[in-house]
């Protein structure tokens, strides 16, 4: 057999901002990536836009919210249409709207400068196995002569992050089971139309959508009680979206540009497995659900979070037994999570008259400042949490509190935050200054380039720290926290691999 065209550690299928927040992970782990795109350019239309808390503190952890820059407020969240607070504990409370073309620029200049590869232009066209690779085939878009060439990739590991409609899922035999859509949200971005802003307006025959965004540019949604859910292939006629929208509303926007039009459904699928051998899956390829308050896009970014650095070590070899195994198992039950909670909005949102007596009592229930901050923590993805040993500490698996360090912090980059210590994509142990010594000897055999020691003090002034000492992934959850040195060292093993020989 011939020599690929590529050889690489790993091989991302999809750069989207699923696909790219994972090679900018496996490139900071020192994993050698390379990214397969059927694009040949940017984004020409508006997709997902909506940050949430959980991302927008996955973005601090890589410092880039700096060159992101603050983006606008999204305004008020929604659970299925109803009002709803999103204010959580975190320094990023709310929703934040930024272009998909914004997030994958953002993205992809992080992961290049830390030595991805994207390669654009190529369709994946095949997939094969071997004892320790993956080998990966693609046709580029035909060239001047009308011929497409082929590129051959051999990879350790493939990721799939192509979508809904996956080519690796397909490819590679994964299941992928749950129901087709039996609604459908029609949408369109038109201009030269004048109709008033509607926030989720029910109508008798339906439910309408519309803002006025930059450039004067209109975005409308609508949905028709009891229609059937489109079948033409590619995105809906603006023909059909005009008479929906006139037979919802009673407006005529069929005058207007159209300059891009789709449409999504309530269809709830979830991959059984989110790894087969080397094959993974994240983001959409892995589970597709209505994209309902941007939860589709969050969900995948923080798959890619997970997954990065573990799969990193595993190429590194420095991973220990079962690290990359927990992946699917804490990514997966997350995942399944958030799908039946967009289930219950897409129920809420699109149900006909029927719903109404369920959507008043969900009103009331919103008032009750419990089940707003249940909801919210689901939404805004702050409230995931992995599971732990039975009798750790109540952080264990949960995110990592922000808490801004005094100015005696000893970090690579001055004093910071424990969102800031993060930012070289190792572990890191936290210590306050309560146990040091027994702590900081446990943690030296892993102070080899996979976890960093941060001792520092509490800002003056700020929040009580919820710990004395912890351990932190690299991807900002709790490995351990204020418990015994054995623990300690069994988490290091578990996250970190084996100590390294003295």
């Amino acid at each position: 057999m011939s020599a690929p065209d590529i050889d690489t550690q790993v091989l991302v299928v999809g750069a989207g901002p699923v696909g790219l927040m994972l090679a900018g992970e496996l490139a900071l782990g020192g994993a050698d990536v390379v990214v397969l795109e059927r694009r040949t350019g940017p984004l020409t239309e508006s997709r997902a836009s909506t940050l949430h808390a959980r991302t927008m503190e996955l973005l601090d952890q890589r410092g880039l919210l700096e060159e992101l820059g603050t983006p606008p407020a999204g305004g008020p969240g929604h659970f299925g249409g109803t009002r709803l607070d999103l204010t959580t504990d975190s320094p990023y409370s709310g929703q934040w709207k930024v272009p998909q073309v914004r997030t994958e620029e953002l993205l992809e200049g992080w992961a290049t400068r830390l030595g991805a590869r994207v390669v654009k232009g190529h369709r994946l066209t095949d997939l094969r196995t071997a004892p320790h690779t993956v080998e990966a085939t693609a046709e580029a878009e035909p060239g001047p002569g009308g011929a497409a060439s082929a590129l051959r990739v051999r990879a350790a590991y493939v990721v799939g992050c192509d979508g809904e409609s996956s080519t690796v899922r397909e490819l590679a035999g994964f299941a992928f089971p749950g129901r087709d859509a039996t609604r459908e949200l029609l949408r369109a971005d038109v201009a030269d139309v004048q109709v008033p802003d509607r926030r989720f307006e029910r109508h008798p025959g339906g439910l309408a959508i519309s803002a006025r965004g930059p450039g004067g540019v209109t975005r409308v949604m609508v949905h028709e009680y009891g229609a059937p859910v489109g079948r033409e292939p590619g995105p809906p006629s603006f023909a059909r979206v005009a008479d929906t929208w006139r037979r919802v509303t009673g407006d005529d926007i069929g005058g207007g540009a159209p300059l891009w039009l789709n449409s999504f459904g309530d269809a709830l699928r979830q991959a059984s497995q989110y790894r087969r051998g080397r094959i993974l899956l994240a983001g959409d390829a892995a589970h597709h659900q209505m994209p309902v308050g941007g939860q589709a896009l969050n969900l995948g970014l923080q798959d890619a979070a997970n997954l990065g650095w573990k799969l990193a070590a595993e190429v590194r070899g420095t991973a220990g037994p079962g690290l990359l195994d927990s992946y699917h198992a804490e990514r997966h039950p997350a995942g399944r999570r958030v799908l039946d909670n967009i289930a219950a909005q897409a129920l809420l949102l699109l149900g006909g008259s029927g719903t109404e007596q369920v959507r008043s009592l969900f009103g009331e229930l919103l008032r009750e400042p419990r089940v707003r901050a249940h909801l919210a923590g689901t939404i805004a993805g702050v409230d995931v949490r992995y599971a732990a040993e039975p009798g750790a500490h109540r952080l264990v698996g949960a995110r990592v509190p922000y808490l801004r360090f005094g100015t005696g912090a000893d970090t690579a980059e001055g004093p910071g935050s424990t969102f800031a210590a993060l930012r070289p994509g190792r572990g890191v142990l936290v210590d306050l200054g309560g146990r040091p010594t027994p702590v900081l000897a446990a943690v030296a055999p892993w102070r080899d380039g996979r976890v960093d020691v941060v001792a520092a003090t509490p800002e003056p002034g700020g929040a009580a720290p919820e710990f004395t000492s912890a351990l932190l992934r690299p991807d900002g959850h709790v490995a351990w926290a204020d418990g015994t040195v054995p623990e300690l060292e069994a988490a290091l093993r578990r996250w970190f691999g084996p100590a390294a020989r003295r």
